[in-house]
């Protein structure tokens, strides 16, 4: 067989989910759908070799990441056999996100496998016309082109008509074979389990922050009298709630000053210590303040072998989502599992529901893995650090003894 007897699949995963979303949810959102990407290259695999009577090269899957940082959906993919990952970067303007470099990869791809002669038939999976330049150019080089559509939720065509003219075949991937791979998500569905009731978390989070919490315009705000703070809310009453569910999640250095030993509200004890800091991001402080019982538990990474670092790796390219709460139950699992002795867990649900500074910076450099720091210049949104610290407690209490973890009651 000579060499260029094959087939390679391109593509714009971008155009493929985005119309896939509109088709079976009626918005080009990704978050509106679900998708079995093992079950979607299989698909993609055994339609192009169908169409093309070739085998295989390889499909080359082109997405937008923020910063270009594989998401847990390309960490995934890309260690899956003859997939490789190309990523463009994902920026967001007038409030949508945007695909920038993507169009040119696939174009760059194109040209050069074309080229060099690597295969005698190429499936581009796409819609935008900015890749006719290169569609042409491999024609030119003696490869079949064959552009495949997903069925549009209108009937019309969601593809460039130039790219459909110029093409050599064309397909319509339909609702049929578009949903062997991808579902849409029932309306209030929600990813994590919804926790139960815990009246001291609620405490908590209807607690006024400590004044170190505010924000420096908050503290002009204030500092400027009444008279000068900016318009309150419709049906206020002219009021403002100080409370975290106006700010966000309380982190952990607010919920130290809410828990001083003190017992004053707002006076942080002292030697207090944080490991992720909500203005700086990663900072290494010591942890001379940690209570003598938060000292005393280990880390993950100390209970960890190196055989076992492997598997948890393995474990998180392969199986774990990403959802901020699935990654603080797979963390807290992780470190359950390895504990020497009962008395740390024991140790450790007493502290609820905080989470010692020490293993609360673990887990979130541990969550960093799977992209969540991209949200707000590279530090985790507060509402994410919020769902982490959730699944950890959560897990926890689903495999802890009943008596050892408070109920709040």
């Amino acid at each position: 067989m000579d060499r260029v007897d094959r087939c390679i699949v391109l593509v714009d995963a971008g155009y493929l989910l985005g119309a896939a979303a509109s088709l079976l949810a009626g918005e080009p959102s990704r978050s509106r759908i679900t998708i079995d990407h093992a079950a979607l290259i299989q698909g993609l695999r055994e339609r192009a070799e169908s169409d093309t009577e070739r085998p295989l090269l390889r499909i080359y899957w082109f997405d937008g990441a923020p910063d270009r940082v594989p998401q847990p959906e390309h960490r995934r993919l890309r260690v899956m056999p003859r997939v490789t990952v190309r990523l463009g970067a994902l920026t967001r303007s007038d409030g949508r996100w945007a695909q920038k470099g993507v169009d040119a990869a696939m174009h760059a791809e194109l040209t050069e496998l074309a080229r060099n002669r690597a295969c005698s038939d190429v499936v581009l999976v796409t819609g935008d016309g900015d890749l006719l330049p290169g569609m042409m150019a491999a024609k030119e080089h003696g490869v079949a082109v064959h552009l495949w559509a997903v069925q549009a939720a209108d009937g019309d065509y969601n593809q460039s008509e130039d790219l459909v003219a110029e093409a050599d075949e064309r397909r319509v991937l339909d609702r049929a074979w578009i949903t062997k791979a991808v579902r849409a998500k029932e309306a209030g569905v929600v990813c994590a389990p919804v926790a139960a009731p815990r009246p001291e978390i609620a405490a908590i989070l209807s607690a006024p922050l400590p004044d170190s919490a505010l924000t420096s315009a908050e503290r002009a705000a204030d500092a400027a009298g009444p008279d000068r703070r900016p318009p309150a809310a419709p049906g206020t009453n002219g009021t403002q709630d100080r409370g975290p569910a106006a700010k966000g999640v309380p982190t952990p250095k607010d919920l130290a000053a809410l828990r001083a030993p003190s017992g004053q509200p707002g006076q942080p004890p002292a030697g207090a210590t944080l490991r992720w800091s909500s203005d700086k991001g990663w900072v290494e402080r010591p942890t001379a303040g940690e209570s003598p019982e938060a000292a005393a538990l280990p880390t993950l990474a100390q209970l960890t072998t190196a055989e076992q670092r492997w598997a948890d790796r393995e474990e998180d390219i392969t199986t774990v989502g990403g959802d901020p709460f699935e990654v603080g139950q797979v963390f807290a699992r992780r470190w359950m599992a390895r504990l020497p002795e009962p008395s740390h867990l024991h140790r450790l649900s007493g502290m609820y529901p905080r989470i010692p500074h020490r293993i609360d910076g673990e887990l979130l450099r541990y969550a960093a893995r799977f992209g969540l720091l991209a949200h707000k210049d590279d530090q985790i949104d507060e509402h994410d650090r919020y769902a982490i610290r959730a699944g950890f407690w959560r897990e926890i209490e689903a495999r802890s003894p009943a008596e050892q973890v408070p109920t709040g009651e």
